[in-house]
């Protein structure tokens, strides 16, 4: 793949980085509404063999496993994800729409994608990364994690346009195609290509992946099925086992099983 520049938007950007040690693999708790780019390490290491259920998160990843470097890029759906006995693996997660500018590839070209990421990055840059891992690899996957970390945000800053925050937070309240266009001053058209391009998808399909986030955050306090689906705003409990199992290929009670007592 062809480096490509990023998307148009040009707002005041910022930028921030902080720890989360959240396995990998257990991507569910986002920095989705945070008010500047962010980005977070983590790292894991399993014991034995095992296999995680990966929710979407309208987040991409720089992954380190099996000795490689790969982009995870935006899913649509959730998937699972094997870890071998004595495999690690460390990254780091870019907060939603920060990606595609750090490194200068449109979202939607890695939807539901995991590439390599000399085959997205400069191949100057990808050695960077790649160096500094291999120096960090033999004091363990969180020295790993770290070192991504820190070259890819010493290589580039991470930016977001004051338009796709607008966008994600709008959108994480449930806000309306029109409603948005007539906040970012965009027409609904040049909308949706730039929720493409920041996001991976359109605006409809991102406002149920955060929605689906929000409800996993509220199924480790709520204590029934339906105040989780009124608190994430859902129109009822129904919509919520729709959604639940479009995204996840399985039913709420089972998707929240160990994370809360709702039922």
């Amino acid at each position: 793949m062809q480096d490509r520049s990023g998307p148009t938007d040009q707002g005041p950007t910022a930028s921030s980085a902080s720890a989360d040690p959240t396995p990998l693999a257990a991507r569910e708790a986002t920095p989705t509404l945070a008010a500047s780019a962010s980005a977070s390490a983590s790292a894991s290491a399993s014991g034995s063999a095992a296999a995680e259920l990966v929710l979407p998160d309208a987040c991409m990843d720089i992954v380190w496993t099996g000795g490689r470097l790969v982009v995870a890029g935006p899913d649509t759906r959730a998937h699972s994800v094997e870890m071998r006995a004595g495999e690690v693996a460390a990254g780091l997660r870019l907060a939603p729409g920060t990606a595609p500018a750090l490194l200068g590839v449109v979202a939607h070209e890695l939807r539901d994608q995991r590439v390599p990421l000399d085959e997205v990055w400069s191949a100057r840059a990808s050695r960077g990364v790649a160096e500094a891992v291999e120096r960090a690899a033999p004091r363990g996957p969180g020295a790993v994690a770290a070192a991504i970390e820190d070259t890819l945000l010493g290589l580039s800053p991470l930016r977001q346009g004051v338009s796709g925050q607008v966008m994600l937070t709008m959108s994480a309240r449930g806000a309306e195609v029109t409603e948005i266009a007539r906040e970012t001053g965009w027409s609904e058209r040049q909308l949706r290509r730039h929720s493409h391009e920041l996001f991976g998808y359109g605006l409809a399909t991102l406002r149920r992946v955060l929605r689906l986030q929000a409800a996993v955050r509220l199924a480790g306090t709520e204590t029934s099925l339906a105040a989780v689906a009124g608190g994430a705003g859902y129109s009822d409990q129904a919509h919520l086992a729709r959604d639940v199992r479009a995204l996840t290929g399985t039913t709420p009670t089972a998707l929240f099983a160990g994370r809360t007592a709702a039922g």
